[in-house]
């Protein structure tokens, strides 16, 4: 029990799941990426929490500018030293393995063949494309023309030995019509030899979906599953009683985890990884990420 709060579950692993990737997300340690010792720490904690992989981002593992850096702290995911140091030492030392590696659209566009090395280098053939900056979700057009460079991009990547997954947030959910979401769309118009998907549950679930007819929809196509959990654990305004909706630690949020855990494991999912950006017990990330784990022992 953490802090009096948190407990562990006692549910067993479902069969076949223990082929399952287990990992983080690599922004999850940005604010503890002081040095080499700082970050070789907090790797080697969550190891022994179960953690085999982790989910790195091209920004991260390189020197980033110092707009990238300003975004991702506003944003709330500050990367902090984390580009000045050597991450395929780190990864050696800590034992882990790259699950990963994501980036976005316009650098494989221009570069697939720098983005291909990167990811070979940590030993990985997926890249992971993020949802579009400054991008109108609510155009079909340019949506299918997204789709359209999303083949071309997996295209080229593809005969460079590296398989292309889509990472969702809440955007995709704009309508382009009545009825049809812009991720809709961009399942039906992407091809799955070039292009499959990263699931972000939470982030289909904070724009108010179902996400079970999503989850059946993608079918096979569902690779990857970014976990997270939605809680109400911190307190609002004064006086009232409504409290702030935020991220928690596997299992004690309100979403149906075990539910989704049963129903994307129907279509093989190969990696399930672990991704929250703030609201972490003790304000720790290497700590909520321990608390997490066991989540992710019990059913995979």
């Amino acid at each position: 029990m953490i802090n009096g709060e948190l407990s562990g579950s006692s549910n067993t692993p479902k069969s076949g799941a223990d082929s399952v990737k287990k990992g983080l997300q690599q922004i999850m340690l940005g604010r503890v990426c002081k040095n080499h010792d700082t970050t070789l720490n907090a790797l080697k904690r969550i190891k022994a929490a179960g953690y085999d992989y982790i989910e790195l981002n091209d920004f991260m593992v390189q020197k980033s500018s110092l707009i990238v850096k300003l975004l991702t702290s506003f944003g709330g995911m500050s990367i902090g030293n984390s580009g000045s140091h050597d991450w395929h030492r780190l990864i050696s030392e800590s034992g882990f393995k790259v699950s990963s590696i994501q980036s976005n659209l316009g650098a494989i566009e221009s570069d697939p063949v720098r983005i291909a090395a990167l990811a070979n280098s940590f030993g990985t053939d997926v890249v992971v494309i993020t949802g579009m900056y400054r991008f109108d979700y609510s155009s079909r057009s340019e949506v299918e023309k997204l789709a359209e460079r999303l083949n071309a991009a997996g295209k080229t990547l593809k005969d460079q030995g590296i398989r292309v997954l889509y990472h969702n947030h809440n955007s995709e959910l704009q309508k382009v019509s009545p009825g049809v979401t812009a991720y809709d769309v961009l399942i039906e118009k992407t091809d799955p030899e070039y292009v499959n998907f990263e699931l972000d549950t939470y982030w289909m679930t904070d724009a108010g979906a179902d996400v079970y007819p999503i989850i059946d929809k993608l079918g096979s196509r569902l690779k990857y599953w970014h976990i997270n959990d939605r809680g109400n654990r911190e307190k609002g305004p004064y006086m009232t009683p409504i409290l702030k909706e935020n991220p928690t630690e596997l299992g004690y949020g309100n979403m149906n985890l075990e539910g989704i855990a049963d129903a994307i494991q129907k279509y093989g999912i190969e990696a399930v990884i672990l991704e929250t950006h703030m609201n972490w017990i003790q304000n720790d990330p290497v700590k909520s990420a321990e608390v997490s784990a066991e989540f992710i022992r019990s059913h995979f």
